[in-house]
């Protein structure tokens, strides 16, 4: 996005990128159809420690620009799926990875594949890089440098931590990193009983004190994914619990009420099975009295079953690691950098956009209006 919307305004870039292709992460992300942008974003919907930083950039590029973008040069027309997420009707990621290698094609941008930066040194007015590229070393130079390297998640795409050790290096804020948008990990003695649930999954609401998300749950051998769990492990650090509401849409009282008024004959598990799997009112029998009838459930019975249903709680073991998650939580700090153009403060020539930075975005396309509206603020200004 950086380097067409440079080519745009007659600027020359030259993309250096290690994989054998451009825009691996785009091809791979939702399932290889491409949750390119939502249609709700605000800075609500970003993990920093300075959320509002976003407002500058956000003020340039909105979530129209991007419909337009797309549909614009890409021919990509875009549907709604759920919570405003924005996917092409074609389902194909590759659409959207073509737009741009068309587009840097017409505008003159030129790109170098397989090619690996190993170092980044100020030298006068600008930046001396250091190539590996054919199995030789090179050294470029250039009056600006734009590192939009990602963080590390999937580091079998390439992922790596350059960005930050340059920063480092450098001596810039780095916000400790950790995976984000990633499944859950239970061990001890509950972790049989999410195994015997492996498959099954659940709407629900996820919450803890900062946050709720309301969304799928799935139930897994080693823990807990879904949309719901992913949204909150980007709010979730090691040692703290949650609490998922399993039916967020009814209130359990109202329905226990409603059955003793009818007689009451039914048992607790068969009043569940109206909304939970055979499979997961089963394994409630571990907490709850599923074979009592509600006409004979006890006061301090109904509570247990109303407070298992509408507050369970869950404390995680740790993640699955950056290998399974969407995103990387931190990276370089906000305070470093010019909320309009990127530009870090104290090296001028010097941009950081996209993941590398410490804005994360939730699940659903929020990622993705982040790099594109990071990439049009600093071609702006390159």
């Amino acid at each position: 996005m950086c380097a067409v919307q440079a080519g745009m305004l007659g600027k020359k870039t030259l993309v250096l990128e290690r994989n054998e292709k451009p825009g691996a992460k785009i091809l791979i992300s939702g399932g290889g159809r491409c949750n390119y942008t939502n249609l709700y974003t605000s800075t609500d919907n970003f993990v920093s420690e300075n959320p509002k930083f976003l407002n500058a950039v956000f003020a340039q590029w909105t979530v129209d620009d991007t419909v337009a973008f797309f549909e614009n040069f890409g021919n990509i027309e875009g549907q709604e799926k759920t919570l405003g997420q924005l996917f092409p009707v074609s389902n194909k990621a590759k659409d959207i990875v073509a737009t741009f290698t068309q587009l840097m094609y017409d505008t003159g941008q030129d790109i170098w594949l397989n090619t690996l930066v190993k170092e980044l040194k100020q030298e006068g007015t600008g930046y001396v890089l250091t190539l590996e590229r054919n199995g030789r070393i090179e050294y470029i130079t250039a009056p600006k440098v734009v590192f939009a390297s990602g963080g590390l998640p999937v580091a079998k795409l390439g992922a790596s931590d350059f960005a930050l050790r340059t920063a480092r290096g450098l001596g810039l804020e780095v916000v400790p990193t950790a995976p984000g948008l990633v499944p859950l990990t239970i061990t001890g003695k509950e972790a049989d009983w999410y195994a015997s649930l492996s498959g099954n999954s659940v709407y629900a609401r996820v919450y803890n004190d900062k946050i709720s998300f309301e969304e799928n749950i799935l139930f897994t051998h080693w823990g807990l994914s879904g949309p719901a769990i992913l949204q909150i492990s980007s709010y979730w650090r090691a040692g703290e619990s949650f609490t998922i509401d399993l039916l967020p849409k009814f209130k359990l009282r109202e329905l226990i009420a409603a059955e003793r008024n009818a007689g009451g004959k039914r048992t607790v598990g068969q009043l569940l099975q109206g909304y939970f799997t055979k499979k997961m009112v089963e394994a409630l029998a571990r907490f709850l009295p599923i074979d009592v009838k509600i006409a004979s459930l006890s006061k301090a019975d109904a509570n247990l079953v109303v407070d298992t249903i509408h507050q369970f709680k869950v404390k995680p073991a740790g993640d699955k690691g950056y290998d399974k998650a969407e995103v990387m939580r931190g990276g370089v700090s906000t305070a470093e950098l010019n909320p309009k153009t990127l530009e870090s403060k104290k090296y001028p020539g010097l941009y950081f956009g996209g993941e590398a930075v410490d804005i994360t975005g939730w699940l659903g396309g929020y990622n993705f209006q982040w790099a594109w509206a990071a990439g049009y603020a600093i071609a702006q200004d390159i």
